[in-house]
């Protein structure tokens, strides 16, 4: 149940996906690994009318974050590379009384403004691994995404497709809104 709200701040962390198309598939685990936790895989392409820069600075910031992730509580940078190459991100996701809170340590991989790599550092996951590539296009930026997480107990793959059917739109449109928005304040 901690894949629902985690999607959340993935998405969000990421970038921004109108035109998501969600797939998630159970598929086995590593050698070891118990079978009957499901990984599992998204990807999506979308054009935000915002630079990459103005794009980047939506998703890079933990306030921002705090204000479109539902269940978000906290978000804190606890470690940046002097050279502003990764950060480590502390993060608890509190979404429902039915849902466990859930506090994950994240690190983030920067080649500004192009590339971010997202990787599980420790918590409350088993493991994710997440990249988002943003490419200028005019006055767009494409993003593409692509996420495979592991909670690290059973989550009934229908549960799954649910949340991700349900919330990702609404997560993405809320990203979209904040980068186009937050190009035209600027203006």
């Amino acid at each position: 149940m901690c894949l629902i709200s985690f999607l959340r701040f993935v998405l969000l962390l990421a970038g921004g996906l109108f035109f998501a198309s969600p797939a998630a598939v159970a598929a086995g685990a590593a050698q070891g690994d118990d079978v009957d936790v499901p990984v599992v895989r998204s990807s999506a392409t979308l054009r935000i009318h915002a630079p990459r820069e103005t794009v980047w600075a939506v998703l890079t910031s933990c306030d921002e974050q705090l204000g479109m992730v539902p269940g978000l509580t906290a978000c804190e940078v606890i470690d940046t590379a002097p050279d502003g190459s990764w950060q480590l991100i502390r993060q608890t996701v509190d979404y429902s009384w039915l849902v466990p809170k859930v506090t994950y340590v994240l690190r983030a991989r920067y080649d500004y403004p192009a590339h971010i790599d997202i990787e599980r550092e420790s918590g409350d996951l088993r493991m994710l691994n997440s990249s988002w590539y943003l490419e200028a296009d005019g006055e767009f930026t494409v993003v593409s995404y692509s996420l495979e997480v592991n909670c690290g107990f059973w989550v009934p793959h229908w549960l799954v497709r649910i949340a991700l059917k349900h919330d990702m739109p609404k997560m993405l449109a809320a990203l979209r809104t904040r980068s186009e928005s937050t190009l035209q304040a600027r203006k």
